[in-house]
């Protein structure tokens, strides 16, 4: 498969500084490909090194096999999407989406088929004498990518586009913004803090922190089996426990709790007896009053705090009675639970096959 863009060594700093440390990644043609993590971890700047914006101190950029050092940001073969869109107030959708093509000095005729046809592929036919102020926030959305697409980019960058939002509309974008990828076939380049944006849309995610990638994968690999403890807090919920190892064989440790509770778990990390783990176990793999027939369980029993209903979301938040640590479990929306009231003591059991062990910083 042809790679559009390659990153390989590429670093940046400012003074002594280094916001980017040795990034080395490849975008194949046609892939989804998100850069996921904190605010100040460094992805906008690789970001804006990508697009020509700023200049890496070292490492290669290509594009199509193309080195892109040197190459003005007007040069090269992407289009940057921002979060405040930067659509022009005064034009309507038409002029809009016809801006770079008249920069570009194409034939009226050649302009007007382009623009009708990308307005056709983000389903918005007949919208381009529109005034900008006379769009939906979802609209003016997929304006300002059509803008970005009709000038036929290698890959296309984007910088947080759905942070200024409204939820709903964030979740119904994230749904659109992959489907138009689909259709279309462009390399997309997403950057992005929202963990949920990137497990929905990319076909891979990187989790940047600190200058570094944590972590290249697919969303599902990221998702249940994380490689760093970075990863595992920062994708998705979960729980965490610092424990003490007490033995191991193959896969599995056991783990001794800091109410002294035994707990054994999954772990393909070189942990050795007595070395300090963190213990990560997420909220939906959680048991609720487990069948007392059920092997490898680990079980504990907790204290409700408090009910957290927020629909198929809906969690408990107990505390374990040897320990004064909330944990957070995912509740089931089918009435087997409706009986269950603050104050409760309840089991909870979780199978040791889904946590997952690191070793602690402070061993």
């Amino acid at each position: 498969m042809e790679i559009d863009l390659s990153v390989q060594n590429v670093s940046k700093s400012f003074g002594e500084t280094t916001v980017v440390k040795s990034v080395s990644f490849d975008v194949a043609q046609g892939h989804f490909f998100s850069i996921l993590g904190p605010s100040g971890c460094g992805k906008t700047t690789l970001m804006r090194m990508i697009a020509g914006f700023l200049e890496q101190t070292s490492g290669t950029i290509s594009i199509r096999g193309k080195d892109m050092h040197g190459v003005s940001p007007n040069k090269r073969p992407v289009n940057l999407v921002f979060q405040n869109l930067a659509l022009f107030p005064m034009m309507n959708v038409e002029e809009n989406i016809a801006f770079g093509l008249k920069r570009r000095r194409e034939t009226a005729s050649q302009i007007s088929h382009k623009v009708n046809d990308i307005l056709e592929r983000i389903h918005l036919p007949g919208f381009g004498k529109k005034r900008i102020d006379q769009l939906s926030g979802g609209q003016k959305q997929r304006i300002a990518i059509a803008r970005c697409l009709v000038l036929e980019p290698t890959v296309l960058l984007l910088d947080e586009p759905l942070g200024a939002l409204d939820l709903k509309l964030r979740e119904q974008m994230k749904i659109e913004l992959k489907i138009l990828q689909h259709e279309i076939g462009t390399t997309f380049l997403y950057i992005t803090h929202d963990q949920s944006e990137a497990l929905v849309m990319s076909d891979y995610v990187a989790v940047m922190n600190d200058g570094i990638f944590q972590q290249v994968d697919t969303p599902k690999n990221l998702y249940s089996s994380p490689q760093s403890a970075f990863v595992a807090q920062f994708v998705g919920d979960n729980n965490s426990w610092q424990g003490v190892v007490k033995s191991r064989s193959e896969n599995t440790v056991a783990l001794e709790m800091e109410g002294g509770e035994i707990f054994h778990s999954h772990c393909n990390q070189p942990l050795s007896t007595q070395d300090r783990s963190t213990l990560f176990l997420r909220p939906e793999a959680m048991l609720i009053n487990p069948d007392p027939q059920l092997k490898n369980i680990n079980r504990f029993q907790a204290t409700v705090k408090s009910i957290l209903f927020d629909g198929a979301n809906s969690h408990l938040l107990v505390e374990p009675q040897k320990t004064h640590k909330e944990v957070l479990v995912a509740l089931p929306q089918n009435k087997q639970f409706d009986h269950i009231q603050v104050q409760d003591t309840i089991e909870i059991g979780w199978d040791e096959q889904s946590g997952i062990c690191f070793k602690s910083e402070e061993s």
